[in-house]
């Protein structure tokens, strides 16, 4: 069920019952919200390849004190149908968060409200600071997430630390051979955008190809055991599922890596605006963003605390659940 958030009633649902509201985006484009929960209002932005509603399981003990409002970033999860219009995700999405956070404002008769936001989610929100400052953010969570992605002379704490260039050539090959097919198939269907970007019509070996770097990407964000073997389990395909895997975002998941790849994405330049109180969530064993260049980024910031969860990776909820939930619960409270 869709709702529009400006026509929603005050007492529009239970505290369990999850709807998906819509927002329109500066562009026209209608953005689906999950919203779940009785409350001050709080919003959380998710990860790359993530489904908003994978946050639940983690907020579904604070639903009875808080609003959760859980948006879909075009291209993942209820708007994996949605197209982008810049090539510039984070950018686009910073948008689109920008439009979110004034309409809750407006409709919940608000001047502020906290932001929670993880990996790909935190850095649209470094991106959103830079561009239209803090003021509409009480408080900000920022989770495993540093501002700036390359690597440089006076910054080594990029993406995937000291492996970096490896890494990215890794990318870089997989963006090479799948994104002219798509690009292809889209020239060849300009009028039939839902089949533009099948992964269907993929080579048997590169959708194998494609579908193996994206579990190295998973594995790379984890460091529990536990995380890993789930993971193994989740993505496992053997050749008949492969051959018919719907695969319907993985157009979008080369697009983001290719921006990625492609743009600076440097947002050091904001961390002055950001004089909100920050607590800066860190993943000990990240192997995306090194625990030392995090922590300089509380350093840099002008009113922020730190959290270090030293048996986590990049994917703090699911390597440390339990150690999330306090931390955002607390975060919450305020303390």
């Amino acid at each position: 069920m869709m709702t529009n958030l400006m026509t929603l009633p005050s007492r529009y649902q239970s505290r369990y019952q999850l709807q998906t509201l819509t927002v329109t985006a500066a562009d026209g484009t209608s953005l689906p919200v999950s919203v779940i929960g009785q409350g001050p209002p709080v919003l959380m932005l998710h990860a790359y390849g993530m489904d908003a509603r994978e946050f639940l399981p983690f907020i579904l003990a604070l639903t009875g004190k808080y609003t959760f409002y859980l948006p879909h970033l075009r291209g993942f999860g209820a708007a994996k149908a949605l197209t982008m219009e810049q090539f510039d995700f984070v950018r686009q999405y910073a948008d689109d968060a920008n439009t979110l956070i004034e309409k809750i404002c407006e409709w919940r008769q608000i001047e502020a409200l906290p932001v929670a936001a993880i990996s790909m989610g935190a850095q649209v929100m470094w991106s959103y600071f830079e561009r239209f400052g803090a003021s509409r953010v009480s408080r900000y969570l920022n989770i495993d997430q540093n501002p700036a992605i390359h690597n440089q002379g006076d910054w080594q704490g990029g993406l995937f630390g000291t492996r970096q260039q490896e890494v990215f050539d890794i990318f870089q090959e997989v963006i090479d051979l799948t994104l002219p097919y798509a690009n292809a198939n889209a020239n060849a269907n300009a009028n039939a955008n839902a089949n533009a970007n099948s992964f269907a019509h993929l080579p048997f070996a590169l959708k194998r190809r494609a579908t193996d770097v994206e579990r190295l990407f998973s594995l790379l964000s984890v460091n529990r055991t536990r995380s890993k073997a789930f993971i193994q389990a989740m993505t496992h395909k053997n050749d008949h599922t492969l051959a018919l895997y719907d695969h319907s975002i993985w157009h979008q998941k080369m697009r983001c890596l290719q921006a990625y790849l492609v743009l600076p994405y440097d947002f050091r330049g904001a961390i002055d605006k950001v004089t909100i109180p920050v607590v800066n969530l860190i993943g000990g064993r990240s192997k995306l963003y090194d625990a030392k260049w995090q922590q300089k980024v509380t350093q840099m910031l002008p009113n922020a605390t730190e959290v270090i969860l030293p048996r986590a990776g990049h994917a703090i909820p699911l390597d440390e659940p339990i150690g999330f939930y306090r931390v955002l619960k607390e975060f919450l409270q305020n303390r």
